[in-house]
């Protein structure tokens, strides 16, 4: 069916300032949702205590009001406005928790405001942890073995349980806000105390560990006449214990068997069905690496900072589509923007491999603590995309801005053997350049994987890239010569091109071979190793796309 005619003006909340798990998304998401309304005759009223946001620019929404995103600014201007909805799950949590207190105390009732997309009701049965808990076990879906606290009384109590460590996740807060992982009873009381206070509900669960599984994350989209869509799938390299705002993420998954990816799909979609929520939704889900067990962590029943990564993987405007949904639109009915051909019905299907890794202020607060569980840490990330993981894994490295060029890092190759077994076993800033120097220094996959439980296919392509290192060591002196003779059918002719396949840049070749690095560019393109250019087009290229968006990569030719 078409867009609600009795929809003509729609209030959008925005999540307000930059913190911790709720950046510069939310701002990508806000401002494509407000032009999607607009697209369809909508009036937008855009709510944002951020004037420091392309979301918050005059142009986006037809009224800004830079105001507190609390109860009373947002009744004034509902009251002033009198819009016929609400849009909340574009605005993070900051949004979603201050759309559920407008419910609450009435307000949207008393000016006959309409909370489009995700139901009231679907939003606290996903938020609130006995609810959420109570619904999985309603249609099978396994979770963990859990206790509901709301008072230091109850935690006192489960303090003597006998399962350590236990995962404390407050109810109503972003970016793991409060939680932590305890390993004792003492630890116990000092996170939980600090997750309902700062817990909207005063709640938090309590829930056995699942460290060194694996965390899988399914983006899911679903409209008012129950299609459901997976708009994307990410595995996070790090296993079960990190949050996944502090994770390396890919997408697609890459360690995941046919029956694992369908197993977990059906979950997801059995989920976001069964919540009843219209738009878009996160679903996190613990698989055991040695069986087929898995369990559902929690659900996100908005557009979330992962929404935002799995939009820009693959091309699925995923903001811009919930929008939509939000104002009675079917997904058969809302067209491809890339494509312009195909419908927002269509699964995306993506042949190519997207790296995502956080980045942590750890280098301006040099005392911080480093090591990084559940309560998210970083500030901000970035995302690269190639052919496969390891150019995907280096051009994210190089984006970090962290003055590191590949797998190595400053001061990590001083540290002793025991500093870097701890540094392996300990999530943190530094892991990834950890794991690199101690495959230099002989350890074996199986050695690492025991440490640290990150799954053994992504070791592996870590020690690739360290065995290319070596390579272009020994071989430094042989790939300086070609700049003399220029002979293409040397075998360090290929071995140069290999290491740019892999995703190593001009310079970090010019350091392991001893030349400048305009020699290493001007060597490679006497040779023709020069980057191609690829489609993120949505469909792999099964349709012609008017708008698509490139990436390099060092293949055989250009896709056009």
């Amino acid at each position: 069916m078409p867009k609600d005619p009795n929809i003509r003006k729609v209030m959008v909340i925005g999540s307000g300032p930059i913190i911790i798990g709720q950046a510069a998304e939310f701002d990508y998401a806000g401002t494509q949702a407000c032009t999607s309304l607009r697209e369809e005759g909508v009036r937008v009223v855009l709510i944002n205590s951020n004037p420091a946001t392309i979301m918050t620019d005059t142009e986006i929404a037809d009224r800004v009001y830079i105001e507190p995103l609390n109860v009373e600014f947002a009744s004034r201007v509902i009251e002033r406005e009198m819009p016929d909805g609400l849009l909340a799950t574009l605005g993070g949590q900051t949004g979603l928790n201050l759309a559920t207190q407008l419910a609450a105390e009435g307000v949207l009732e008393r000016y006959n405001v309409r909370l489009l997309g995700t139901p009231l009701k679907s939003i606290q049965m996903a938020e609130d942890r006995e609810e959420f808990r109570s619904l999985m076990r309603r249609i099978g879906e396994p979770v963990p073995e859990s206790w509901i606290v709301q008072s230091e009384n109850e935690l006192a109590e489960v303090c003597n349980q006998t399962i350590w460590p236990l995962i404390v996740r407050p109810a109503y807060t972003l970016g793991g806000t409060g939680g932590g992982i305890a390993h004792n009873p003492e630890e116990l009381m000092e996170i939980g105390k600090r997750g309902l206070k700062l817990s909207m509900r005063h709640q938090v669960m309590v829930e056995r560990s699942l460290l060194g599984w694996k965390e899988i994350e399914y983006e899911v989209m679903r409209d008012a006449n129950n299609t459901c869509i997976t708009v994307c799938n990410m595995e996070n390299l790090d296993p079960m214990g990190v949050h996944t705002g502090d994770s390396i993420v890919v997408a697609p998954s890459q360690t995941l068997s046919d029956k694992e990816y369908q197993m977990l799909r059906s979950a997801s979609l059995n989920i976001i069905r069964s919540l009843g929520i219209e738009g878009g939704c996160n679903v996190q889900l613990a698989l055991d690496p040695n069986s087929f067990d898995y369990f559902v962590i929690e659900v996100n029943p908005r557009v979330s900072r992962s929404s935002a990564l799995a939009s820009k993987a693959t091309g699925y405007p995923i903001a811009r589509v919930a929008s939509k949904i939000a104002i009675g639109m079917r997904l058969d009915e809302i067209q491809n923007a890339v494509t312009k051909k195909t419908l927002a019905c269509f699964e995306p299907s993506l042949d190519y491999c997207v790296v995502k890794i956080p980045r942590w202020p750890f280098d301006k607060f040099t005392l911080a603590d480093r090591r990084i569980t559940t309560q998210m840490k970083a500030t901000g990330e970035v995302m690269s995309i190639d052919r496969a993981f390891e150019p995907a894994l280096m051009k994210a490295i190089r984006s970090l801005e962290v003055k590191a060029y590949g797998l190595s890092a400053k001061k990590v190759n001083t540290y002793s053997d025991v500093q870097l077994e701890e540094g392996i076993s300990t999530p943190n800033d530094e892991r990834l350049f950890v794991i690199a120097e101690a495959f230099r220094r002989g350890m074996m996959v199986e050695e690492v994987h025991a440490l640290s439980n990150i799954d053994r296919w992504f070791l592996e392509k870590i020690l690739r890239l360290v065995q290319m290192e070596t390579r272009l060591k020994v071989h430094g002196r042989a790939i300086a010569s070609l700049a003399e003779t220029l002979d293409v059918d040397a075998p360090e002719a290929q071995l140069l091109s290999d290491a740019k396949k892999l995703g190593f840049s001009d310079r970090q070749i010019a350091d392991f071979v001893g030349l400048p690095e305009r020699t290493i560019r001007s060597l490679r393109k006497a040779f023709q190793i020069v980057p191609t250019y690829k489609l993120v087009d949505t469909c792999a290229a099964e349709f012609e796309a008017e708008t698509p968006y490139y990436y390099s990569c060092y293949d055989k030719e250009d896709e056009r």
